[in-house]
């Protein structure tokens, strides 16, 4: 019997944007990278210029997008955008801080703390539909690229969700099991006949 070819996958979170020193929430809205996420983005491309990549995929947003391009142009590979690889739209927290909403919004806030997948914020997709619909979009690069190593770019609670359902991890733990995906650090999953294996995670590219 034939083994079930196996996809290796490597995740990595957007470069830093501007909104990232405040600890803003960044969702759908399209904020664009510091000098510093520039910098972050460069050395994942350097990272992914002896990564034999045979693939590299993207969020539609523009902060996914810009750092991708410098895997784009190591590697020679064109960037295909997953729609699926969106971040969550946070609702009333779209450009503000946990602390500015718990002074407008104290009993929602506290039941975000208490269970976050449970209790979204205000006006926010919902972290279980999300989930869903981004572990459905790696798994269909999985199937797409059948024993191959896939570059995706996209974003910090997205990816921690989906990684806590590939890995039967509660939904409700994910900002305690994982705190944050670092920026254009690399996670390594093993995707095999739709299950994952976490190899390694927040690996970093990037000094300084």
């Amino acid at each position: 019997m034939t083994a079930a070819p196996r996809t290796t996958l490597f995740v990595a979170r957007h470069g830093e944007t501007v909104w990232h020193d405040e600890n803003r929430y960044t969702g759908v809205s399209d904020i664009g990278l510091t000098p510093r996420g520039d910098a972050q983005a460069e050395a994942l491309g350097v990272w992914a210029a002896d990564a034999r990549l045979d693939a590299l995929v993207t969020s539609p947003l523009s902060r996914a997008r810009r750092t991708a391009a410098p895997a784009a142009r190591a590697t020679g590979l064109a960037v295909a955008v997953e729609p699926g690889l969106t971040e969550l739209d946070f609702g009333i927290a779209e450009g503000r801080t946990l602390g500015e909403l718990e002074a407008s919004h104290p009993a929602a806030c506290a039941d975000f703390r208490r269970d976050p997948a449970a209790h979204p914020l205000p006006g926010g997709e919902d972290p279980g539909a999300a989930a869903a619909r981004g572990t459905a979009a790696l798994l269909r690069l999985a199937d797409r690229h059948p024993g191959g190593r896939v570059l995706v770019v996209a974003h910090n609670t997205l990816l921690r969700l989906v990684l806590c359902r590939l890995l039967s991890i509660p939904a409700s733990e994910y900002r305690r099991v994982l705190p944050r995906m670092v920026n254009c650090a690399v996670t390594e999953l093993r995707v095999t006949a739709g299950r994952a294996a976490l190899m390694s995670y927040n690996v970093p590219t990037f000094r300084g």
